[in-house]
């Protein structure tokens, strides 16, 4: 598409210019609106939204970078502070010497800064998974984040005026700015700020900051914990740094174990004919991942620890607690699935969870109370989809309480899935990640790579973990270890079986996503192995079932003194489900007309909470905002 600029405008005011030939200054207002888009991914929406997350943002990388003709001397982006940045800061960047302030002149953040965001003509008509099919290059590198420069209430109305030039002690030239603040963790490579004129639409590059680098690219930063067993007295803490050299964990009052160290690079992501975001320009360097398993502790038991080395530095010293042992007496657990993460500053990115934020600062608080022993987290982690960076700042996120207490994971699509990689669905959901990323940075007991499924004890409860982006046929390796798993439970040590996973069997969600071919392999042996508890998410709301099997309703719960629902299996019937998936995506709605097996439905950011004993599961749903319980029931034997 060409550029056609008025003669008679002033080429200074490059930014009005493409403000009014490309649309009205409403239409950067909301990022996210459909009309915005090209025709081509309005048209592919419905296709592609669950899984690219379609906006103005997302589609950069698949717009023309405009040669942005500046004959602006006084132009100036600059960072305030240090060029040093720490491992997590606030930055602030200033806009000044601009002569026209106009609604679309953004910012981005782009690492590393040497990175190309010039217009890349051999790479057209790639990544047709992302809903744009027209044959533009792509943005050789894509963003962190972006800001409007509008964020800054006072620069349309140029109230942060300047004088750039004198005459006869006059003011003859004068020019706006504007003020906005970054989020930025440690990402390991330098950063440098951009500035656009444009909008998302029509990109072109006005100025750049100069480069900023971190303070110490190789701290290691991100700790979260663990379990490799089920007894309680070892726990794996793995962390990030960018010193390839192998770190160690110091605990437990003198106690040390060395790091095995990993990474992956851009050759272990999947692609096809048309290369994927993390083949290509969504890909960050991982750094390393280090990952150490510390030995000889005790069950339900505080102790703390450090990891890092003298030539990468220290992390601080972190409290945590070990998890019960399988056949105790009580644990408590906390569950949620499609958390994701969101930016704490007013940027945009290509996916944003605008719950992960809350639910997060509220499980930490139940975290810090003491009343938590682990923690799982069943699928959907990051959705970083391909574009590595994020999970940095995903990692960040969990670390308070993920550092403190067993974080046990299961694989989702938006890790796994990518077409001729061997999942089970077709869809580019992990944009070509393939596992490799979630595998890497969450290191679970499983059986081998990529294979994670693992069944876990810890006091009274047994909890079985499965993929369902995996094969579950009938004469699937999956399906033979979930049956023979779940055959040799010893109900006697612990009595409750829980069974976890991402995509659920049940749902009442507007959206659907029950698959009808993993209700028909698998639900039988729910049954047949008397699971009393399913645990899945996907569908981003809260749900409770009745005791259900087949679509049917086999026993209903019962109120206790309290008023509580209680299920009770000592006459036992079938499986209780529960849609957990509401802990950061977008929220789904309910169908008008529920099934009858549907008894409660919450359509709010929050978590699950479990407290078992022997005789009992009392489980909860918190509201994150308001930190109220908003449904409770039991399960008793």
């Amino acid at each position: 598409m060409e550029l056609l600029i008025p003669t008679q405008l002033a080429i200074f005011s490059i930014s009005i210019i493409l403000l009014t030939r490309f649309s009205s200054s409403s239409s950067y207002s909301s990022p996210l609106s459909p009309s915005n888009l090209h025709p081509l991914v309005v048209d592919s929406a419905l296709e592609h939204l669950n899984y690219t997350a379609i906006s103005e943002f997302r589609l950069l990388n698949r717009r023309r970078i405009l040669d942005c003709p500046d004959l602006n001397p006084y132009l100036q982006i600059n960072v305030s502070g240090d060029t040093a940045i720490g491992n997590e800061e606030y930055l602030t960047v200033n806009v000044t010497g601009v002569m026209v302030p106009a609604k679309s002149d953004w910012v981005a953040m782009i690492s590393p800064s040497n990175a190309d965001v010039s217009d890349c003509p051999l790479n057209k008509a790639l990544y047709a998974e992302t809903g744009d099919l027209s044959d533009l290059p792509l943005l050789c590198h894509y963003p962190v984040k972006a800001q409007y420069v509008s964020k800054d209430p006072d620069y349309l109305s140029c109230k942060k005026e300047e004088c750039q030039e004198y005459k006869d002690g006059k003011c003859t030239v004068t020019t706006c700015g504007g003020t906005l603040t970054f989020h930025v963790v440690n990402i390991r490579t330098d950063i440098e700020f951009v500035l656009f004129a444009g909008g998302f639409a029509t990109p072109c590059v006005l100025k750049k900051s100069n480069s900023l680098t971190f303070a110490n690219p190789k701290q290691p930063l991100y700790g979260h914990l663990s379990s490799i067993d089920s007894t309680g007295t070892s726990m794996r803490i793995t962390w990030v740094s960018g010193d390839k050299e192998p770190q160690e964990v110091q605990y437990a009052d003198g106690k040390s174990q060395t790091s095995e160290v990993s990474t992956f690079s851009q050759d272990n992501m999947c692609s096809n004919d048309l290369p994927s975001p993390a083949k290509d320009f969504g890909w960050h360097d991982p750094g390393y991942i280090h990952s150490a398993v510390m030995t000889g502790l005790h069950p339900s038991t505080s102790s703390s620890y450090k990891y890092g080395s003298d030539s990468a530095g220290w992390s601080e010293q972190v409290q945590f607690r070990t998890p019960p042992a399988g056949g105790s007496n009580k644990l408590k657990f906390l569950a949620f699935g499609d958390m994701g993460k969101a930016p704490l500053d007013d940027s945009v990115e290509h996916y944003i969870q605008p719950g992960s934020v809350s639910v997060a600062k509220a499980m930490s608080d139940d975290v810090d109370s003491g009343n938590v022993d682990a923690i799982f987290h069943i699928g959907d982690i990051s959705y970083a989809t391909g574009f590595l960076v994020e999970w940095d700042f995903f990692l960040h996120l969990i670390s308070p309480f993920a550092s403190r207490v067993s974080y046990m994971t299961a694989i989702g699509n938006h890790e796994r899935d990518y077409g001729g990689s061997g999942s089970v669905y077709k869809t580019p959901d992990s944009g070509g990640e393939c596992g490799v990323a979630y595998e890497t940075y969450f290191p679970m007991p499983i059986p081998a790579k990529d294979k994670p499924w693992y069944s876990i004890e810890q006091a009274s409860v047994h909890f079985t973990v499965i993929s369902t982006e995996h094969d579950w046929s009938e004469n699937s390796e999956q399906y033979q270890w979930m049956k023979g798993d779940m055959a040799s439970v010893d109900r006697s040590k612990t009595p409750w079986l829980v069974f976890m996973g991402h995509r659920p069997m049940y749902t009442s969600g507007s959206a659907g996503g029950v698959d009808q071919r993993f209700l028909n392999a698998v639900e039988s042996l729910l049954l047949d192995n008397k699971v009393d508890l399913v645990l899945f998410g996907h569908v981003h709301n809260y749900e409770r079932t009745c005791s259900v099997y087949q679509n049917q309703c086999t026993a209903m719960p019962k109120k206790d003194q309290s008023g509580v629902d209680t299920y009770d299996h000592s006459n036992y019937s079938a499986p209780v489900h529960v849609i957990i998936g509401m802990a950061g995506f977008t929220l789904d709605d309910f169908l008008d007309e529920p099934s009858d097996w549907s008894l409660i439905r919450i359509s709010k950011f929050g978590y699950f909470r479990g407290h078992a004993t022997p005789e009992e599961l009392q489980l909860e749903y918190v509201n994150a905002g308001t930190r109220e319980v908003e449904d409770i029931f039991r399960i008793t034997r």
